[in-house]
């Protein structure tokens, strides 16, 4: 059975790797024996310090995914590093929060193009490469606002839901192909990108209340996920959108 698990000899590419989830996905294929491209503005240097802690390979790859132009680069120094590419975790993201009617279309556009726009041209560029070998998983992190509305980030509401709608529409064009494209759904998970929520009282506990497991979660608890997804024992699972939410959508 631990072999259907296995990714020794894979290598992954995963964006947004430097911090939260990113870094606990990066960790846990890791740890299932993949080697790691780490790519983002910002370098990885804590995460890949980790991998290779683990005995794998791991290398930083700088690239701002705020412009699609970024795209096309990163895939090619990665293959050109790694000579092949058998993962593909769409990470990476933005969150701007303000009120509806007083929202900009500069935060609009900026959400839109890093956590949509980019997130598609990756999966094109990648998907290339894949679809050439016939093998490949791509993961893309959705949101618990890939179903439902949220309050005061309608960009970001937006661009989860096309990112589910991307991620069946994939499946569909490549599951004959031999490639997979899932996504993971996280619930409330203590990140950067969650941190005005933790430290808003009122909404903290709101939150809290809601998560049967009564607690946020941690970067760690959507490792498991990513590597189900990444491994051989998914790959009769196509077009899934899989919540890792301690409940919340159950409740």
């Amino acid at each position: 059975m631990s072999g259907l698990f296995d990714l020794t000899a894979k290598v992954a590419l995963v964006t947004g790797a430097n911090t939260g989830i990113g870094q606990g996905i990066a960790l846990a294929l890791a740890e299932a024996g993949a080697d790691i491209a780490a790519a983002g503005r910002s370098p990885a240097d804590d995460t890949v310090g980790k991998v290779r802690g683990l005995g794998r390979r791991a290398e930083n790859f700088a690239a701002d995914l705020s412009s699609v132009g970024a795209v096309q680069p990163l895939v090619d120094a990665v293959l050109a590093e790694f000579g092949r590419i058998d993962i593909l975790v769409n990470n990476a993201g933005i969150i701007r929060r303000a009120d509806a009617v007083d929202f900009t279309e500069a935060d609009w556009d900026a959400v839109m193009d890093t956590n949509l726009k980019t997130l598609f041209f990756l999966c094109q560029a990648a998907g290339k490469h894949m679809i050439a070998r016939g093998s490949g998983k791509i993961i893309n992190i959705a949101s618990m606002l890939t179903f439902q509305g949220g309050v005061r980030v309608p960009s970001y509401t937006a661009s989860k839901a096309g990112v589910g709608g991307l991620t069946k529409l994939l499946a569909n064009e490549w599951a004959a192909k031999g490639v997979q494209v899932n996504a993971i759904a996280p619930g409330y998970i203590a990140t950067n990108n969650t941190a005005a929520l933790q430290s808003d009282e009122t909404r903290n506990r709101q939150i809290m209340e809601r998560i049967p497991a009564g607690r946020w979660g941690d970067p760690g608890d959507i490792g498991g996920a990513a590597v189900f997804l990444a491994s051989r024992a998914s790959d009769y699972v196509q077009g899934h959108i899989l919540a890792v939410d301690g409940g919340w959508l159950a409740r």
